[in-house]
C-alpha cells in the first residue's frame, strides 16, 4: 500500500536545514514566517537570547479581514515592519520557514521591505 507523503513534515525538515545556516542576533534578528491555511504569522526573534522581540499575525485584534490570502500577508508584513522599527530594529534575516518564496510568504516579505525593514 502506498503511503502519502506528509507535506508539513517535509517543510519542517527543510526549515531545520535552513536554520543550521541562519540565526538571529540582537543586532540582526531573524524574521520568521509561519502560514496556515487560514492565517499567517510573523515574529522577529533574537536567537542568542531565545526571545521574541516583535510579533504580528492575521489573528491580531485590530485585524478584521480574512487571514489566509495575499492581502492579509501584505498587512501582516507592514505591521511587523512598523512594530520592529518602533523597537529600533532596522535590519533582519528573513526565515521563510521552509515554505517556497512565493505567494503569501513573498507578499509578506515585500510589504515588510516597503515599510522599511532591510533584508
Amino acid at each position: 500500500m502506498l503511503r502519502k507523503e506528509d507535506k508539513n513534515q517535509a517543510r519542517q525538515k527543510r526549515h531545520l536545514r535552513v536554520r543550521n545556516h541562519i540565526s538571529g542576533t540582537a543586532a540582526k534578528p531573524r524574521l520568521n514566517v509561519f502560514r496556515s491555511l487560514s492565517n499567517i504569522y510573523a515574529q522577529v526573534i533574537d536567537d542568542k537570547k531565545g526571545v521574541t522581540l516583535v510579533s504580528a499575525s492575521s489573528k491580531d485584534k485590530d485585524f478584521v479581514a480574512y487571514g489566509g490570502n495575499i492581502e492579509a500577508a501584505k498587512a501582516v508584513g507592514a505591521a511587523i515592519a512598523k512594530r520592529a522599527i518602533e523597537k529600533g530594529i532596522q535590519e533582519v534575516v528573513f526565515d521563510r520557514g521552509g515554505y517556497l518564496y512565493h505567494g503569501r510568504v513573498a507578499a509578506l516579505a515585500e510589504a515588510a521591505r516597503e515599510a522599511g525593514l532591510k533584508f
